[in-house]
């Protein structure tokens, strides 16, 4: 389980980090080598997705939807200085239930 948190975070990094280069490249009109730089950090974001010990590429996917948006919150306070209100953290939480439910749930054989 470990590893796969890891994993998420990872992804997380390289798929929110690669989103806001390429937003700072064009919408901030910072620069090829910006938009550049997110598009490769994007493609890494795909390479992590599939070190998941998980073999099911929609679980996955939908897992990590949540950790995105919980991420994308923590991104904007950190890097954006964005001020969540209390309801996006409840969404956030709500988001991050439902990974641990679709992920780590107990599953029959």
């Amino acid at each position: 389980m470990l590893r796969s948190i890891l994993l998420f975070l990872l992804a997380a990094l390289a798929e929110i980090g690669g989103a806001w280069l390429v937003w700072q490249g064009v919408r901030e009109h910072r620069g090829l080598l910006f938009a550049g730089a997110g598009v490769v950090a994007l493609g890494v974001y795909g390479f992590i997705a599939t070190l998941q010990p998980d073999p099911n590429f929609g679980r996955i996917l939908a897992a990590y939807g949540g950790v995105f948006v919980a991420g994308s919150l923590i991104w904007g306070m950190v890097v954006d200085r964005f001020r969540p209100d209390r309801f996006d953290l409840i969404g956030a939480a709500l988001c991050l239930a439902g990974v641990a439910v679709i992920m780590y749930a107990p599953r029959g054989a």
